[in-house]
């Protein structure tokens, strides 16, 4: 269950998921309670990215039971389930033919009649995730001529006009210059904390995620290993338990918290 009183949006109990042959996901348990920002970290190879598509359903199967806003994955049609979630996927370099206006406005299709036209609220809703993201200057230019953090933020906000409840999102400041990484996490952090926007993160900081989250949620091997505050993830104990490996620990200055250094000296 979830560390707090608040009600669960995200129910994950006993989930197994297998690919190919191979058990990718094991016994997997944990809750996301509404209006929480979880990270969710572990070695490559770990089952992250299987455990965010398995909550989207882009990964079908498995066994053990997937609940969102209290009811079974199962029951949404896609379109419900795209009203109550928003997902961004790894930046894999592809590029779409669209401009970021046009991008961004795809993220209201959950809201749409069939053949309907868009209204002045689904213009409103764009324009705002655009402007909050840092987009807006580049409303009229096509993805392909953006670098890689504008690209990056035009997708965090194509799941924001989305108006989902819950984002889900796969490592989406890997890659970017510290810059566009402190955008995008500030937005984030804003959607989250002045919208009431439940956010699920993929990442491979462990510093960011135990100083930023409210709970944190280690994956190994498929299993989770870990699931609590930062604070108590930062510990050589725990991290190497998860990583398997020691790390060389300082203490952070604002923060007041142990955070991870990068040369780390190997026993």
């Amino acid at each position: 269950m979830t560390d707090n009183a608040r009600p669960p949006l995200v129910e994950v109990a006993g989930f197994c998921l297998s690919l190919g042959g191979k058990d990718i996901l094991r016994d997997v348990s944990f809750d996301v309670a509404e209006g929480e920002y979880v990270s969710i970290i572990g070695p490559n190879g770990a089952g992250k990215t299987t455990l965010l598509k398995s909550i989207i359903r882009i990964l079908g199967g498995g066994t053990g039971e997937i609940r969102v806003a209290g009811r079974a994955l199962g029951d949404y049609t896609q379109r419900e389930l795209a009203r109550l979630v928003g997902y961004v996927p790894q930046a894999d370099g592809r590029m779409f033919p669209f401009t970021v206006r046009e991008f961004v406005m795809m993220g209201r299709y959950p809201h749409l009649s069939p053949f309907s036209s868009t209204s002045p609220k689904d213009e409103a809703a764009a324009a705002r995730a655009m402007e909050m993201t840092g987009s807006a200057p580049f409303a009229n230019r096509h993805l392909d001529t953006l670098s890689g953090g504008e690209r990056q933020g035009a997708f965090v906000a194509a799941a924001l006009a989305q108006g989902a409840r819950l984002l889900l999102l796969d490592e989406p400041t890997t890659f970017l210059d510290p810059l566009h990484e402190a955008n995008i996490s500030r937005v984030l952090r804003r959607v989250n904390r002045e919208g009431g926007v439940t956010v699920v993160a993929v990442t491979h900081d462990v510093n960011a995620a135990a100083i930023r989250s409210d709970r944190v949620v280690a994956l190994v091997g498929g299993s989770v290993v870990f699931s609590g505050p930062g604070r108590d993830l930062m510990t050589d104990d725990v991290l190497e338990c998860v990583y398997g490996k020691r790390f060389v620990m300082v203490e952070h200055p604002t923060a007041r918290m142990p955070v991870t250094v990068t040369d780390g000296v190997e026993e």
